[in-house]
């Protein structure tokens, strides 16, 4: 298909079945598979254009990194129990006597910390405060809620991040932007405009203190846990393996909080964070890979026999296995998507809608409805940045105003938005690893929280699109 075309209102099959299939059968696997079967045969590809569509869309480098990189955070977050190093920093934790709500606020302050990373974020949180939150009887769908919610909106709002290199580039040869230092000037000066990211990361700390009290899903699972002692709902599915949450430490070993777990995260952030500075590529596989393979050599000079350490990292391998197999199939019915032209689609029946007044508004609302369709933020920026731009330069005499800073901020935001909380999201998914949660589970419940985040950002978009011409 060339660019630009679409098939039309078909080409919203796939993801409109998986969400629809998703919520009412409580399987993600069955509903995305269900979705690309029938897309596949309503885009004229046949029996076969199932596993060739998969073939296609795994066989990548995108994927790959991202299935390395799951697996080296599976072997790390493995060491990580067999160690003690996750039951150390709990005791450590416990012995400051933290109540419920301080627990959320700490969940909440590590996930701002792991700025550069969305991924390890939400598997770094959840994984870390899961026992502890356990025990303070907080709901999974809410430690699932708080990591989601200070993964991508944090990234999105850090100028030294990937996803601003990504989305300031972008925007070169735009209007007025010659180069990457123009464009990131743009990018850091849109930030303040980025009212969904800002707005989702404050409800977090705002629900976690009961300035806001839960409502809807996450209300009812909230007191579920509380009342009933029960942290997930009874024929839950956590979306991680045994692996990773019952793994007992190794008999006889003298666990060392700060070697055993706050090196290794120190190595994670240096490399990554150094290699964003020097490389201008923040290396978060290869960093994993390092952390694993040094708390590997620790493990070693602990005392733990290289057998076990071995196990130990082929069970962490096993444990991120129902979250791989998600994104498999998510990265799939994606491919799918952008194939039927399913971004192309929603534009041509908006685009008539952008005019000045209403430009970062329905900029947003498009945005967010792409990422949410598809799951992919970055998509949704690659789609949506190269129209949006150019149209609020051209309404702005080719000057970078505040039109031209809210409508960069409302395509990062609308993109954020579906990565925050679609189905088919990889972060979605991955906060719902990290806290062990039920995925469909963490959906229903954080969809409200992100809807409101949503409709407050709307209305300030409405009205800076009116203030700012």
């Amino acid at each position: 298909m060339e660019a630009g075309a679409t098939m039309g209102i078909i080409s919203l099959l796939p993801a409109t079945i998986a969400i629809i299939l998703a919520f009412k059968t409580r399987n993600t696997v069955f509903s995305l598979a269900v979705a690309i079967f029938i897309g596949v045969l309503a885009a004229g590809k046949g029996l076969m254009g199932f596993p060739a569509i998969m073939k296609t869309s795994l066989g990548t480098t995108s994927f790959s990194w991202i299935l390395l990189l799951e697996l080296f955070i599976g072997i790390v977050i493995a060491f990580f129990q067999r160690t003690g190093a996750i039951q150390g920093f709990t005791k450590i934790m416990e012995d400051r006597k933290l109540s419920r709500k301080n627990i959320q606020l700490t969940a909440w302050v590590m996930g701002m910390f792991v700025f550069f990373s969305d991924y390890f974020s939400p598997l770094f949180v959840g994984s870390t405060m899961r026992s502890l939150s356990d025990k303070a009887k907080i709901s999974r769908e809410k430690l699932a809620y708080i990591a989601d919610s200070t993964s991508a909106p944090v990234s999105v709002l850090a100028p030294i991040t990937g996803w601003a290199v990504f989305i300031s580039g972008l925007l070169v040869g735009m209007g007025p932007v010659e180069n990457a230092e123009q464009a990131m000037m743009i990018f850091t000066r849109a930030v303040p405009f980025n009212f969904y990211a800002i707005i989702a990361v404050i409800l977090v700390g705002l629900f976690a203190v009961g300035a806001i009290p839960d409502f809807g899903p996450m209300k009812k699972a909230e007191k579920r846990a509380l009342e009933e002692g029960k942290v997930l709902r009874d024929g839950a599915e956590p979306l991680i393996g045994e692996e990773l949450t019952d793994t007992p430490p190794y008999e006889g070993i003298k666990t060392h909080v700060f070697f055993d777990f706050i090196f290794p995260v120190l190595i994670v952030i240096t490399i990554a964070i150094g290699t964003f500075i020097t490389l201008k590529s923040a290396k978060t596989m290869e960093a994993f890979l390092t952390a694993a393979v040094v708390l590997g050599i620790i493990m070693r000079i602990q005392g733990v026999p290289f057998n076990d350490i071995m196990k130990t990292a082929m069970s962490g391998m096993k444990g991120v296995m129902p979250a791989i197999i998600i994104l498999a199939l998510s990265y799939t019915i994606n491919a799918l998507s952008k194939e039927m032209g399913t971004a192309n689609y929603i534009i041509s029946v908006t685009e008539n809608w952008l005019t000045p007044n209403l430009l970062p508004f329905i900029t947003f609302m498009i945005a967010a409805t792409i990422s949410f369709s598809t799951g992919t933020s970055w998509g949704t920026f690659a789609i949506v940045m190269p129209i949006a731009a150019p149209l609020a330069f051209s309404f702005s005499g080719n000057e970078v105003s505040a039109l031209v800073l809210a409508t960069v901020a409302a395509v990062a935001g609308g993109g954020v938005f579906g990565d925050h909380c679609s189905p088919l999201s990889d972060t979605t998914i991955l906060a719902s690893t990290g806290a062990a949660a039920d995925h469909i589970d963490h959906v229903k419940t954080q969809i409200p929280y992100a809807l409101l985040a949503a409709g407050l950002a709307s209305v300030v978009y409405l009205i800076i699109g009116f203030v700012a011409i």
